[in-house]
């Protein structure tokens, strides 16, 4: 089971470090094109815009196609990508290759997840997710440290390194196969319904609430605690630590307590802590309740995965990629949101964000009325 699995943990990991991955090499890339700041700085949007947009239909499109042929097809487009990014003769190649990273792993990450859930007992689907989970969030806080690391010696490494592992995966890794089940193949309107609404709802709330509050933080410590750069990155990075260490502990109280409970427990606790954030008086404080709005965060994630990839059986990718679009949504949806608001009165803004993710307990909790998704027969392919 581990030999079939942790290659998708694998898979998982390379979505949220390549996204984050250019943040710390500005000045490098600056230098080897010539260009601005906010040029190069659009390497971010170009990777995150197509990976979120496309993950509205990618899910779908793989489990129609299989997702064995997609998946190793995804793993080479994104080494092909990942090596033009380190070759790039001018920005704008770059910036095209970047893209392509987007959307490679835009089929990827919902496909894996899939995979996971088919590969996984029932009775631990919710390890399975939160373990997931961490994985992600443990690229998101690994990838600005890599990224540091191959700029100090040629920022061309942190391309060619994800470009071997892209590569070894589409040819060694055991591929991810759908369940063949009867009926007609997997279709984008059958995602159309209330269960999945109200998990997308979740998604979106959740990440402009909670995750998306990162910028609002750096700032908060900087205007309020005068934190400089090297702290504000530590404090920040202490969210993603939380997730890394919450994450497997809280699929399992998932597994045990019920994935609504869960959800709306952790996404009423983490409105808390986002609210106390607005209010924090020190330093400590204010660090420890963002350590806990990570720690909620994670426990929320390993609860809405589990959701997710039961919603629909017969189009789990789909269902995944779906709700993953809303996710980043709502991640896009924060800076517009908050920012007014927080110049206007810095506490409003976490009040405001605090109500947000409120909903994310107000959209998951008529899911527990209806039950767990019952799982249509079928064989597994080999």
């Amino acid at each position: 089971m581990r030999a079939r699995t942790f290659p998708l943990y694998v898979g998982g990991f390379l979505g949220p470090f390549g996204g984050a991955i250019v943040a710390v090499m500005v000045p490098e890339l600056r230098a080897a094109f010539g260009a601005s700041t906010a040029a190069v700085a659009a390497a971010i949007p170009a990777y995150l815009v197509p990976f979120a947009a496309i993950q509205l239909v990618s899910g779908t499109i793989g489990e129609r196609v299989g997702r064995r042929e997609v998946v190793r097809a995804a793993y080479l487009a994104y080494a092909a990508a990942s090596l033009a990014a380190a070759f790039a003769p001018t920005l704008g190649a770059f910036l095209a290759a970047r893209a392509g990273q987007g959307i490679a792993n835009a089929f990827l990450t919902p496909l894996v997840l899939a995979a996971l859930a088919d590969h996984t007992p029932p009775q631990r689907l919710g390890r399975a997710m939160g373990t997931f989970g961490a994985t992600q969030t443990l690229a998101v806080t690994l990838s600005p440290l890599c990224g540091g690391l191959a700029a100090a010696v040629d920022w061309r490494l942190a391309f060619l390194a994800p470009a071997a592992v892209g590569a070894a995966l589409a040819v060694a890794a055991p591929l991810p196969v759908a369940q063949r089940r009867a009926g007609s193949p997997p279709r984008l309107r059958t995602l159309c319904d209330r269960r999945i609404a109200l998990l997308a709802g979740a998604a979106f709330a959740a990440y402009m609430s909670v995750t998306g509050m990162s910028f609002l933080v750096a700032l908060r410590a900087g205007d309020a605690f005068g934190l400089g750069s090297e702290d504000r990155g530590l404090l920040l990075a202490a969210f993603g630590a939380a997730g890394v260490l919450a994450g497997r502990p809280g699929g399992i109280l998932v597994d045990r307590v019920g994935r609504v409970p869960v959800a709306a427990a952790a996404a009423t606790l983490a409105a808390a802590a986002v609210a106390l954030l607005g209010v924090a008086d020190s330093t400590a404080a204010f660090a420890a309740l963002w350590f806990a709005a990570g720690v909620f965060s994670a426990l929320m994630w390993a609860a809405l995965n589990t959701l997710v990839v039961e919603s629909a059986p017969g189009n789990r990718a789909g269902a995944a990629s779906l709700v993953s679009a809303f996710k980043f949504a709502g991640q896009a949806a924060a800076p517009l949101a908050w920012l007014p608001l927080y110049h206007h009165a810095p506490a409003s803004a976490f009040a405001a964000a605090a109500l947000v993710a409120l909903a994310t307990a107000t959209f998951v909790t008529p899911l527990r009325h209806g039950g767990r998704v019952r799982e249509v027969a079928g064989v597994r392919g080999s």
